[in-house]
């Protein structure tokens, strides 16, 4: 009786023991898979453009008669076989145009391209005349919405069953593509034909700032009654457009939004094509809302060199230690002060700005000597108002002038809530 209660004993310690073991290496399991999941969702996942959603727009084109709107942005990376050795293949992501990639996909009949400001392959310079022609790689006609027109004609849509629209965007009221955008958008609501925007992220997308434009003052390098910066993607701002009744005669378009994967308005992103000729980097487009101003004044901002909206002066500021000559080049035939000494400024070091910068177009204000010209006939468009001008001669501080905008940003952000796809 006592060696057969032992034996229980000892076979139920046992147990005990295992359960007790399995349980001990479920528990860490458990906290290991629990860890990896944490250092998962720490790590950012790779964004995934619009583009590249292959499967959620490739059926909607099938069997369709189609233009794309685009310029050299409008990539799409496709994955491909390729040998490794005579026994072994490998696959890598290549870049390909989209409309090299639509044109030659079954069953999708590419029929033209519209391109924006810069033209089809993006080598004009801003604001130049860019006339249509013929696409030497595909043979397909290239009509241009930079030149004799801005928006296409009923004419130039006949035959046409859907638009596919792709250009990376900047995110700042007076780059134009938004307005390129605006005007498709109410082309295609006239004739009945859907729009498919392939989405792409804003890298200005993480704040909004900067005076609102007021209506008057509305022109192709500002159509809308948005902040300079408005903090949102292109596929987003389609939809405010839309959503805002800002078509001619309250149309609205047959609109669909191929949306990022992995994105928030807070991720970082860095663009490896230029979006325009004058916006070579990163630096460049964080500082494009702020220098952009200067396109609207005598004060060089950069046009002429490799520093383009990174550096900003003219020749009749007080000498400086940090010196330039503007020539022509890619994207600036013609820059201002073309092959004079200019004195500047460089913020190529500049830290990532996360709201407008309004110190540097004072700086340049009070370097500019009264019996020279400062502001330009196109500075009030792409002001957006008359306000900053006439602030900047009163002398306000950038503190004074950003006050007078709080009140309309807080407006606008009630309105753009609506519209936001990401976070």
């Amino acid at each position: 009786m006592v060696r057969l209660l032992l034996k229980n004993t000892y076979f139920f310690s046992v147990v005990v023991f295992l359960f007790g073991m399995i349980s001990c290496k479920s528990q860490i399991r458990e906290e290991h898979n629990k860890s990896d999941k944490k250092i998962e969702e720490q790590v950012p996942k790779e964004i995934i453009v619009g583009a590249n959603n292959t499967a959620l727009y490739l059926k909607l084109l099938k069997g369709k008669n189609i233009a794309v709107v685009a310029n050299q942005t409008s990539i799409v990376s496709l994955r491909q076989k390729y040998a490794i050795n005579e026994y072994t293949t490998g696959s890598k992501l290549v870049d390909t145009h989209l409309v090299d990639f639509l044109h030659n996909y079954s069953g999708i009949q590419v029929q033209k391209v519209f391109s924006p400001e810069h033209g089809f392959r993006g080598k004009a310079d801003a604001g130049e005349h860019v006339e249509d022609g013929k696409d030497a790689k595909t043979g397909l006609p290239i009509i241009s919405l930079h030149g004799k027109s801005k928006k296409p004609s009923q004419e130039q849509l006949k035959g046409l069953d859907l638009i596919v629209f792709d250009i990376q965007d900047v995110g700042v009221r007076f780059y134009t593509y938004i307005s390129t955008l605006h005007y498709v958008m109410e082309a295609c609501a006239e004739a009945g034909i859907p729009v498919i925007v392939l989405d792409r992220p804003n890298p200005n997308g993480h704040y909004v700032d900067g005076p609102l434009l007021e209506i008057e003052h509305k022109s192709f390098v500002g159509m809308h009654p948005v902040p300079l910066v408005y903090g949102m993607t292109i596929g987003e701002y389609a939809q405010m457009i839309n959503g805002e009744k800002w078509l001619e005669n309250n149309l609205k378009c047959d609109l669909t939004v191929i949306p990022l994967q992995h994105y928030t308005h807070a991720s970082p992103y860095s663009l490896t094509i230029r979006p325009s000729p004058n916006l070579p980097n990163d630096t460049s487009i964080n500082l494009y809302p702020s220098l952009g101003f200067f396109e609207g004044t005598t004060i060089n901002a950069g046009r002429g060199t490799e520093m383009q909206f990174q550096v900003y002066g003219a020749p009749f500021f007080a000498r400086s230690k940090f010196t330039y000559t503007p020539k022509a080049n890619f994207g600036a035939k013609y820059p201002k002060h073309k092959n004079k000494l200019v004195n500047g400024i460089d913020l190529r070091t500049q830290e990532k700005l996360h709201q407008v910068n309004l110190q540097w177009l004072i700086d340049a204000y009070q370097k500019t000597p009264k019996n020279e010209t400062f502001f330009g006939p196109t500075f009030t468009i792409h002001a957006g108002n008359t306000k900053l001008q006439a602030q900047l001669e009163k002398g306000l501080s950038q503190e004074q002038i950003k006050a007078t905008w709080q009140k309309d940003l807080a407006a606008f952000k009630k309105i753009r809530e609506k519209y936001l796809i990401y976070q």
